[in-house]
């Protein structure tokens, strides 16, 4: 299975897997990635969101996968101009973020996450 099919996998399956949880919960991240397509950049902001979410976020967030290559009216819901874009609408306030999300550090601040206590 090439790389990019693989990332778009463990996409669906999170987001599936996480579907479930209910929505505005407490600690619950919910994350839309707009993508075009299966390009270099698309998979590595899959994957990127992916790895993220599941070593900061383990349990508590859900991404939904939008291909604006399939649905291109998809973009006017978050007046996407760029791609590969992340929004985050849940916990308020919505924030949005472009590009790969290789940088950890910047994906944290730009999504004011604050980690939990311990």
């Amino acid at each position: 299975m090439s790389p990019a099919r693989k990332a778009m996998k463990v996409a669906a399956a999170t987001a599936e897997s996480l579907g479930n949880a209910a929505v505005g919960a407490d600690g619950v991240y919910h994350f839309r990635l707009y993508v075009a397509g299966q390009t270099p950049k698309s998979m590595a902001a899959i994957e990127n969101l992916t790895t993220l979410c599941d070593t900061h976020l383990p349990g508590r967030h859900r991404i939904e996968v939008l291909d604006l290559v399939l649905n291109p009216e998809l973009a006017a819901q978050d007046q996407i101009m760029a791609i590969p874009t992340l929004v985050r609408s849940l916990p308020p306030p919505l924030k949005r973020m472009i590009g790969t999300l290789s940088d950890p550090e910047r994906f944290l601040i730009g999504l004011d996450y604050s980690r939990p206590a311990t």
